[in-house]
């Protein structure tokens, strides 16, 4: 195994209705939608694993993580267009985004 360079973006949403099922959809087809950024080098959108140990969090109802070759192409993906387009029209459904950023 080789150990890449990059900028890794991590988010957790929350969502306000868990069992809105209209939500749900809303949610997961923006971020689906979000991750089709040409800045975004590799992305993975997702849900809790199924797996339970003492250490795992899985609270949370979506999350993405979004690799970007360096902090220059995450940081315009901040202010980028399709961005912004998605907080204007998902925002609505989450109660709580937590974010983690990793440099290597």
């Amino acid at each position: 195994m080789s150990i890449q360079k990059g900028f890794v973006h991590t988010v957790f949403f929350w969502l306000k209705e868990k069992n809105n099922e209209d939500h749900q959809k809303g949610l997961h087809a923006g971020l689906l939608k979000l991750a089709e950024n040409e800045l975004i080098a590799t992305g993975f959108v997702g849900q809790p694993a199924d797996t339970n140990r003492e250490v795992i969090d899985s609270s949370y109802d979506f999350s993405i993580t979004f690799i970007f070759k360096n902090k220059a192409d995450q940081d315009a993906y901040q202010t980028h267009p399709k961005h912004l387009e998605f907080i204007d029209n998902c925002s609505q459904y989450w109660q709580k985004v937590l974010v983690y950023d990793a440099e290597s």
